[in-house]
């Protein structure tokens, strides 16, 4: 199983990054995916999920209207677009999967907001 996340970056308040996450080594349609985000000195933090197809999403409160989680099935990789980014959503941002009673996790990707 890997997760690869990229598109983090650094940006100005109010600015959107579109992060990615392609997986491989199992079957993606299958499994809700999600995003976690942390910041130094803070617990991980769960941002965003998504069902299989797409059907069921939820969002942490502090980025509900800002943020939208999408999947392409047929390439593997789900999706984080982010918008009016703030300061606090400075953060690693981390893809996730739960399946056969196992976490799996990318590497992680930065986003930095500040001007």
């Amino acid at each position: 199983v890997q997760l690869v996340e990229s598109g983090g970056g650094l940006v100005q308040p109010g600015e959107s990054l579109r992060l990615s996450c392609a997986a491989s080594g199992f079957t993606f349609s299958r499994y809700d995916m999600r995003w976690y985000r942390q910041a130094p000195g803070k617990e991980r933090e769960l941002v965003a999920a998504i069902s299989p197809f797409g059907g069921r999403l939820n969002y942490a409160d502090s980025v509900k209207g800002r943020f939208t989680i999408s999947r392409d099935n047929a390439k593997k990789t789900v999706y984080l677009q982010m918008n009016s980014l703030k300061p606090e959503d400075t953060a690693v941002y981390y893809c996730n999967c739960y399946f056969q009673n196992q976490n799996y996790w990318g590497q992680g990707t930065q986003v930095t907001v500040s001007s």
